[in-house]
């Protein structure tokens, strides 16, 4: 028998068999982590953004919702699942809610950041070209504001593609279920393989956001010699262009 037929006997670190015969599971596992990922962040975001236009709007408030979430991404995760899943059952619920919760801490502060460094004389021009609330927010600051908004995008994403596989200990961790049983089943191969691909959706996950934000933040490219004023300079001409 050769030599790759005998790694799951062998219980080698590296077995090209394990990855023939469990390709299915392996495939469930991962789609079930990008799953949980992707709506975890997504709704994070969703909830990211009101937070941190009412603490931008209202100074007494900023301080209350950084606090509360800088709080939340303090308790550990297994107690986190502890706490929800009463309130969820043993769901796939109890993992996104607690994954939100976390998400919380660094997209309410990007948003935040990105939004306050928006240059003054932007917003004013805006203002003075007959831009509303409503069309300033969005035509206006969230370009400018971007850059950090995706930065911290990125920061959730790859840290929620971690923390997912903390929901094995309800079974709706993706990868994290198979480095949980491998872990148990001293299983080598399944321990090795779900962490590295749970390192690849990282990187992958990262660098599809890195385009996305170099796709919609052209003046941030290197080479091209852009600076955030020049952006802001550009900003001012375009709300001018378009009230003409």
């Amino acid at each position: 028998m050769a030599a790759t037929d005998n790694c799951l006997t062998a219980n080698d670190w590296i077995c090209g068999e394990y990855l023939r015969t469990r390709s299915q599971e392996l495939l469930d596992a991962t789609l079930q982590h990008i799953g949980i990922t992707a709506v975890s962040v997504l709704l994070g975001l969703l909830i990211a953004f009101p937070l941190a236009l009412i603490a931008r709007h209202r100074r007494g408030a900023a301080g209350p919702i950084l606090g509360l979430t800088t709080v939340l991404y303090t308790v550990p995760s297994l107690a986190m699942f502890a706490l929800l899943t009463p309130v969820f059952g043993v769901s796939p619920a109890v993992v996104i809610t607690g994954l939100v919760l976390y998400a919380l801490t660094i997209l309410v502060r990007n948003v935040l950041a990105g939004l306050q460094a928006v240059p003054a004389e932007v917003r004013e021009a805006a203002r003075g070209m007959g831009y509303g609330p409503a069309r300033l927010l969005f035509e206006v600051e969230l370009p400018l504001a971007l850059p950090a908004v995706v930065a911290g995008l990125r920061i959730a994403t790859v840290s929620t593609v971690a923390m997912t596989t903390i929901g094995s200990v309800v079974g709706y961790g993706g990868l994290g279920n198979l480095i949980a049983s491998g872990m148990e089943g001293y299983f080598k191969a399944e321990v090795l393989t779900a962490s590295v691909l749970c390192v690849l959706l990282a990187l992958v996950a990262d660098v599809l956001l890195m385009g996305l934000q170099r796709l919609l933040t052209p003046w941030t490219r290197t080479g091209k010699k852009r600076t955030r004023a020049g952006a802001a300079r550009r900003a001012v001409r375009t709300v001018r262009a378009g009230a003409e």
